[in-house]
């Protein structure tokens, strides 16, 4: 039997870095996974991307993950968030993020998930202390006094002082462990797609609030966008069935002009739009992280940013029970790590929700009150600030890794 000090279920975008801070700390880690990386790293299996908050982007730079992926990461310079209808002029009210207003260089970088995981698994490769194991899912649990035994699909068995599952929404594990969830689905459709267009975008992010959800339009390298288009549930089918000069047309209508001509690039993707908070982060033995713990709206880009917080605090937790000779397993260890990351992930969650809910319809008067929301922020210069601080990720009580610091 292997014998491991934490056992990671998951080698995604969070539990790949939680695994290089605990081996970076000195953690005896393995990471079992049930997708082999040769196929999660194809253009066509996620045509995604994600937004990844200064903060964040500090934490892969501790992590040594940074460098590598730098070149394959678009910085953001500005962020322009209007309200309005498709196919017809914006309200007149917008909000306008600006890096040079903080003194920052970028408010984040958008990146490829595939090259984020791709330079994730190149880090992994060079660390000690840690093993990937892909593809072997984790079939089964038990939790006992000292430790916890999991069973892999392949019949091999590991025991851990500490298992973490970071095995997405659906966590088969979460489930196992009894770890209740609150949720619920929105009548939402989430269609990304990657836009060629003829004019630079100069690093600019434009979130634009139409009826049927936000439609955001993402700085990449060169002269693309990741499109990600939130059309509600029953008229997202017939958008994705349109062919190609028809899809562009819907796309352009909505797109606007401001960057020439637009078409799409590549295949289509789309993604049920839900919500969910586990009811319990820990328990002897167990934890959550990531998208295991919690699943929001994608209407702020903050999901990935989210679950790697989860990750730089539990890791920090973890290594400082170690070094004091603690169990790094035991309850209340791991209830300071719950304590931390609970109600940031509630209260993020819960505001991700109201202002999908606020912004995803036309009802006149809200659509009055909102946008007269938005031009008072933009309007108080602190305010402006602060929000714009809550986008980059660097409010709050953060962990080391998230100030560039190592665990």
């Amino acid at each position: 039997m292997k014998r491991v000090d934490v056992l990671i279920s998951g080698g995604g975008m969070v539990g790949l870095p939680l695994g290089l801070a605990l081996a970076q700390g000195g953690l005896k880690t393995v990471i079992a996974d049930a997708a082999p990386p040769a196929k999660v790293l194809d253009p066509n299996f996620d045509g995604r991307v994600s937004a990844l908050a200064y903060a964040s982007v500090r934490m892969l730079n501790a992590l040594g993950v940074w460098e590598s992926l730098a070149p394959n990461a678009q910085p953001i310079r500005e962020i322009l968030v209007t309200d309005g209808k498709a196919g017809q002029p914006a309200s007149p009210f917008s909000l306008h993020f600006d890096a040079q207003e903080v003194g920052a260089d970028s408010l984040g970088h958008i990146a490829e998930n595939r090259h984020i995981r791709a330079a994730l698994y190149r880090a992994v490769e060079a660390a000690a202390n840690l093993e990937l194991m892909a593809p072997a899912a984790v079939k089964s649990l038990t939790v006992e006094a000292g430790g916890a035994i999991a069973r892999l699909a392949n019949g091999e068995e590991i025991s851990a002082h500490l298992v973490i599952a970071a095995d997405g929404r659906e966590s088969p594990l979460r489930a196992e462990m009894g770890v209740q969830i609150i949720g619920w689905s929105y009548p939402q459709t989430g269609i990304v797609a990657t836009v060629e267009h003829e004019k630079p975008h100069n690093g600019v992010a434009y979130e634009h609030f139409l009826p049927s959800g936000p439609f955001a339009i993402l700085p990449m390298t060169g002269n693309r966008s990741s499109l990600v288009w939130t059309e509600g549930r029953t008229k997202a089918p017939a958008l994705l069935a349109l062919d190609e000069a028809g899809f562009n047309a819907e796309l352009a209508r909505r797109f606007g002009a401001h960057l020439g001509a637009t078409k799409s690039a590549g295949p289509r993707w789309s993604y049920p739009l839900s919500f969910h908070l586990a009811r319990d982060f820990v328990r002897p033995r167990f934890a959550l992280a990531g998208d295991c713990a919690h699943g929001i709206h994608p209407i702020a880009g903050q999901g990935l940013n989210l679950g790697l917080k989860d990750g730089a605090a539990l890791a920090e937790v973890l290594l400082d029970a170690a070094r004091l000779g603690r169990d790094i397993g035991a309850l209340d260890t791991l209830k300071r790590y719950e304590r931390w990351r609970r109600f940031d992930s509630f209260a993020l969650a819960a505001s991700t929700d109201a202002l999908n809910r606020l912004f995803s319809n036309d009802i006149a008067p809200l659509r009055h009150l909102r946008d007269l929301g938005l031009g008072i922020v933009d309007a108080i210069g602190p305010a402006r600030r602060f929000f714009m601080r809550h986008a980059g990720g660097d409010i709050g009580k953060l962990p080391r890794l998230m100030k560039g610091e190592a665990a």
